[in-house]
């Protein structure tokens, strides 16, 4: 009977509130599997998945892939702890196989006997009897091995391909928050590694209509999407931000246009994380990658909201944020050729390092809690 075995890695370490993390992935998978045909077992440290169509089969594979907290998957010949039955499964793996191989044996249950190093020696000896022609034993560096987990239940296991998930851990673990979403590289990319550390997002996006036409929200729909699919659903909320925008350009001096903006996005981003029960904002700044993101442009943003600001790609550069992008496929979209918000008003030369006191004494020019609550009061949702 084939199935596939789901493990994790870091949850081992939680100790007395493991059992939380355990049914939280649990639940992960149902959720992320609804709709398929299959039967799904939690098992000690790992989950089995039977009874699902050959159809169905790589369509599984892709949702494992994007569930945060699964480590490692693999398809697997299910059989009794029965020394033939085993032989036979890996017989079967082996089959119309070339090169070198190694078994490797796990005995779970110690009153399966032979032991495990000799359960290994004899079933590869049967092996080369078998396959002599085809297959020779590696010790090192063999082109496979056949995986043999003997369990305490009375199943055994046998694989030979192993595929890596996520890793991290289950996505509702870490609280929830809500994610400021540009059309750029970086957003997505810090959206994703808080979703992998357990956190459950929302999305904020300011959209300056008409200096921004429908072609870039619908370009943040899409990065939203994309990133939904790690979240397990995703809500997305566009922020009328023109209104604003132009009000800073006429009331304030050009160089603090940036940073004025940046101090609205926060307040608005907090506001509303407050109404949705999120517990920190989320951006993709990277330190010194842009003005707005030194660390006195940071400290002026910071400065008007309370709540923690969770910054996951602060410390990387470009390449390596380029690499997690491409990695969840948001690259491509994320490069395509629509402003935002930000570059549309983007002063020549924007302040590097704001003083924070005439950052305030600029901003006094503005009505800013009347400016902030008629862009709420015009928020879209989008629910994916």
């Amino acid at each position: 009977m084939d199935a596939i075995i789901v493990r994790y890695c870091e949850i081992h370490l939680k100790g007395k509130n493991r059992g939380f993390f355990e049914k939280l992935l649990r639940v992960n998978i149902e959720k992320s599997l609804a709709g398929i045909k299959h039967k799904f077992t939690a098992m000690h440290s790992r989950y089995l998945i039977e009874d699902f169509s050959e159809a169905d089969y790589s369509v599984i594979c892709e949702k494992l892939r994007k569930i945060a907290g699964v480590h490692t998957f693999s398809r697997v010949l299910v059989v009794p702890n029965d020394f033939d039955a085993i032989q036979n499964a890996a017989a079967t793996l082996c089959k119309n196989r070339t090169g070198t191989f190694k078994i490797e044996t796990n005995r779970a249950d110690k009153t399966f006997q032979p032991n495990s190093v000799e359960t290994s020696a004899l079933i590869g000896g049967k092996m080369l009897e078998l396959y002599g022609k085809n297959l020779k034993v590696a010790v090192k560096n063999a082109d496979f091995t056949v995986n043999i987990d003997i369990r305490e239940d009375g199943k055994t296991f046998i694989y030979s391909e192993t595929e890596h998930g996520l890793s991290g851990m289950p996505v509702g673990s870490a609280g929830k928050g809500l994610l400021l979403i540009s059309g750029g590289i970086d957003s997505p990319v810090a959206g994703f590694m808080t979703i992998k550390r357990g956190m459950k997002i929302d999305c904020i996006h300011f959209h300056s209509f008409p200096y921004t036409g429908e072609a870039a929200k619908e370009k943040v729909i899409t990065l939203t999407k994309k990133i939904g699919e790690y979240n397990g659903g995703i809500n997305l909320y566009v922020v009328p931000f023109t209104e604003i925008q132009e009000a800073i350009h006429k009331n304030c001096p050009e160089e603090y246009m940036i940073t004025l903006m940046r101090r609205f996005m926060m307040r608005i981003a907090e506001r509303l994380a407050v109404s949705l029960g999120d517990q920190a904002i989320i951006t993709g700044e990277s330190l010194g990658q842009v003005a707005s993101q030194t660390i006195e442009s940071i400290t002026s943003s910071n400065s008007v909201v309370r709540m923690p600001v969770l910054r996951p790609v602060i410390a990387f550069d470009k390449l390596e944020i380029i690499d997690v992008a491409n990695k969840i496929d948001t690259y491509e979209t994320s490069i395509l050729p629509y402003e935002d918000c930000c570059t549309v008003f983007l002063p020549k030369f924007p302040l590097i390092k704001p003083n924070l006191e005439k950052v305030v004494k600029n901003e006094s020019n503005l009505d800013v809690e009347g400016l902030i609550e008629r862009a709420m009061a015009n928020i879209e949702k989008h629910s994916f």
